[in-house]
């Protein structure tokens, strides 16, 4: 990805005074915002020539998650931080599940978004394809099937979604209350308090290479590809 190219950032956003405020605090960091308002606008735009799509998921015409699924669909890996009203985890389980690697709840902090977007930039694309390897560990995301070399290892739901989660962000400590806000479901999964008991079941799976899934005391977990 070239230095112009990480500069310059798609913005797919409804409200003008939202898409406004966005444009303005990303412009003021630096980067270069094509802003579009309407998914079928988004459905014809080339995204391969973005370093990041900042995409909300309530658009007219046609919406977010499958502007989304368009744009991985092409094989498209530029990064998508999702920006959206909907707060149900569902929802966001299924963006990521769809390939965002990111997804911000409004309101938000325009610092933090530009944080996140420039934590995003800074790190190398970490999935090819459909597939995300870090190590000895390969994520097969349309099959939701994990490998740890040639071997197939059966996870549960909440067991994949929180090694994905990890794995879009190698070597990155993500604090337990993004993965228990994105990852379980609270009707079903119960709370963060109930996260360790997933993280411990997925290490005895991981077997010989738990050692990458590391706990960042008094912030969370973090997937390290070099342990």
């Amino acid at each position: 990805m070239t230095p112009d190219k990480l500069k310059t950032i798609l913005l797919v956003e409804d409200d003008d005074k939202l898409g406004r405020q966005v444009r303005s605090h990303l412009t003021e960091a630096g980067f270069e915002v094509d802003w579009l308002r309407h998914g079928h606008d988004a459905l014809a735009a080339d995204p391969s020539q973005y370093g990041l799509i900042v995409l909300d998921l309530m658009l007219p015409g046609t919406g977010g998650m499958d502007v989304l699924k368009h744009y991985r669909g092409q094989r498209c890996d530029v990064p998508v931080l999702v920006l959206s009203a909907k707060t149900d985890a569902a929802i966001k389980v299924r963006a990521l599940d769809l390939g965002a690697d990111d997804y911000m709840t409004k309101p938000f902090w325009p610092g933090e978004l530009v944080a996140r977007v420039n934590a995003r930039l800074r790190r190398p694309l970490a999935n090819a394809g459909d597939s995300i390897e870090i190590g000895r560990l390969r994520l097969d995301q349309s099959a939701r099937r994990l490998f740890v070399g040639e071997e197939s290892v059966d996870l549960t739901r909440v067991e994949f979604d929180l090694l994905l989660a990890l794995a879009r962000r190698p070597g990155v400590a993500v604090e337990r209350g993004w993965l228990a806000e994105h990852v379980l479901d609270p009707e079903r999964d119960g709370t963060g308090r109930t996260l360790d008991v997933h993280v411990s079941r997925l290490r005895r799976k991981l077997g010989d290479r738990a050692v990458c899934l590391q706990t960042v005391w008094g912030v969370g977990y973090r997937l390290e590809p070099d342990a």
